[in-house]
């Protein structure tokens, strides 16, 4: 019965990884983007769960009676002004007031150089981070072609830079203030048109550079957090053009490391519209095949008048976001920390990754032992269970004969029949006179499962673990570039399965579990990220050495008597 279970939850959990890439080929498709996008109610309809129904008022070019702009204001040439402080280093351009360039000075992309967060190929189709966003095209394209006069304090963080254009019917503000030693950006901007304010959101249009390939790209999603709940939007249920209506505490674009999220002064007004666009990229290293595949953008800002936001553009480090506070509201979180998907296994998963942070902070200075510390730690920790399932397995397996007999006896009536009540009612008895719990077995299977699970997750969203190299590995949060890690997993089943007592069940069944567990898991673990590959095969070595202790002790010795006095029945 418990190797049934576990192949339940084994096959449960492949279907898990295999569900959503079969959903992006066959599931249903986003309705097309219109060619001018329009804040429409049915826009709003693809989004799920939209905190207000207040429609935005669309850019439209107000009555000519209002006043038009006094003075021109343009620049004569394109120029460029740096932005440095301890973690980034920000290139701006003054055609648009918009950013060419946002490197993280300490992390680098998968091929060693600096990590650049701006996603050229996505940026010249789409846009450039901290270009505005309006529902009329015509105007947006004006505000991001334009050339804009540009002020500077300094170079060096803390800083701000402005950047001001003016023609006779559009006068526009933009202003970034710089801090010395932080994630954040104070972002202000303002549009008139013939001095009416109009709508025009700051936005970072065109997903992250440190997407390389279709599976970093295809961990993109926007989230935002209005009062109390967080939401979480993946590719497939965006549309572009589409608004979300505040409050929104914050919202944003991240992908499976990075995020840029905005921080609205004025959440009540505050609004985000979501953004998808499609470009196409070399097919595994293939510069003449190409993927096309999708990139997620975001705009916040004020419904009502000029935008005053701050905008956290960095890494998904649980450090980082929770300096980064949130304004307070009753049962959310204080700070930015939401933006980390811990899943539904949260509660296990965040405490699980602060334990092993400490443990690489204050007593191994690597990742990958960090983890093997920690796997030794929670076996041993799980050993009780394992006892208690051999336990309550011998228990099954000594009133095996007893129960096949009150079966016989009823084998005769339907299950309709109220006969067939009474073989119950005898096993149930049966069961509380030897003291035998039938849920015994499975029980401590239930209970490792959510570590496993929640390890899992948390492995795949630590930040911390990206580029963390671990003896050949080089990236514990890549698949083992050698597969030595994967074909350890299958080694170290196939020995534990052939160690573990197995009472009650066929051995032709036996047989057949010995071989096909260990071959769908392998099959499963082969391009899984090293880091949960570690942790999986240090649990079985770690199992291999409990259980070849338990075998020796008097309740392993009965298992094994039983098991082979059963199979010399099923012979004869």
């Amino acid at each position: 019965m418990d190797r049934k279970l576990l192949l339940v939850f084994a096959l449960t959990f492949l279907v898990m990884m295999l569900f959503q890439p079969l959903m992006k080929k066959y599931g249903p498709q986003p309705p097309a983007k219109p060619e001018n996008p329009q804040p429409a109610a049915q826009n709003q309809a693809q989004l799920p769960t939209q905190p207000s129904t207040q429609l935005p008022p669309r850019a439209s070019t107000p009555a000519a009676s209002a006043p038009a702009s006094a003075t021109a204001l343009h620049a004569a040439t394109e120029s460029e002004t740096v932005i440095e402080n301890g973690v980034y280093r920000i290139v701006f351009t003054n055609r648009g007031g918009r950013v060419k360039s946002w490197i993280l000075k300490k992390y680098t992309d998968d091929k060693g150089a600096p990590l650049e967060l701006v996603n050229a190929t996505a940026a010249e189709q789409y846009g450039y981070p901290l270009t505005l966003w309006s529902y009329d095209e015509t105007l947006r394209n004006h505000l991001n072609s334009a050339l804009y006069v540009a002020t500077s304090t300094s170079t060096t963080a803390p800083t701000e830079i402005e950047f001001a254009y003016a023609d006779s019917e559009v006068s526009v503000q933009k202003t970034f203030k710089f801090d010395a030693n932080s994630y954040v950006v104070d972002v202000r901007t303002s549009v008139a048109v013939k001095g009416t304010p109009v709508t025009a959101f700051p936005m970072w249009p065109s997903g992250f550079g440190a997407d390389m390939t279709g599976p970093q790209y295809a961990t993109a999603q926007i989230a935002y957090q209005y009062d109390d709940k967080v939401e979480r939007l993946a590719i497939k249920k965006i549309s572009g053009g589409g608004t979300i209506q505040g409050p929104l505490q914050w919202a944003g674009v991240s992908d499976q490391y990075f995020a840029a999220v905005f921080l609205p002064q004025d959440p009540r007004n505050a609004a985000l519209v979501t953004l998808r666009n499609a470009i196409e990229i070399p097919h595994g290293g293939d510069s003449q095949q190409k993927d096309k595949i999708d990139v997620l953008g975001a705009a916040v800002g004020s419904l009502r008048g000029p935008t005053n936001d701050r905008i956290y553009v960095g890494p998904k480090a649980l450090a980082d976001l929770e300096s980064v506070s949130v304004p307070g509201i009753t049962g959310a979180e204080p700070d930015l920390r939401a933006i980390i998907d811990f899943g539904w296994l949260g509660l296990i998963a965040r405490p699980l990754f602060l334990w092993l942070k400490w443990m690489y902070g204050h007593i191994v200075a690597n990742w990958g032992w960090a983890i093997l510390l920690q796997t030794l730690i929670i076996n041993l920790t799980l050993m009780p269970l394992r006892i208690s399932q051999m336990k309550s397995m011998l228990k099954m397996q000594r009133v095996a004969p007893q129960i096949k007999s009150i079966q016989e006896k009823y084998k005769k009536y339907s299950l309709r029949d109220p006969e067939k009540a009474k073989m119950n009612e005898e096993i149930s008895a049966l069961y509380k006179t030897e003291g035998v719990n039938p849920a015994g077995g499975c029980l401590p299977l239930l209970i490792q499962m959510p570590f496993f699970f929640a390890y899992y997750r948390m492995l795949g969203v630590a930040m911390d673990l990206r580029h963390a190299p671990w003896l050949w590995v080089r990236d514990l949060s890549a698949p083992d570039p050698h597969h030595i890690i994967p074909i350890a997993i299958v080694v170290t089943m196939l020995v534990m399965q052939r160690m573990t007592p197995q009472a009650g069940m066929d051995p032709a069944q036996q047989k057949m579990m010995n071989i096909m567990m260990p071959g769908m898991f392998g099959v499963m673990s082969w391009n899984m990220a090293a880091g949960v590959g570690l942790y999986w095969s240090a649990g079985q070595l770690i199992g291999i050495a409990q259980q070849s202790v338990m075998n020796r002790t008097s309740l392993g010795r009965e298992m094994r008597e039983m098991m082979e006095k059963r199979a010399r029945k099923k012979e004869k």
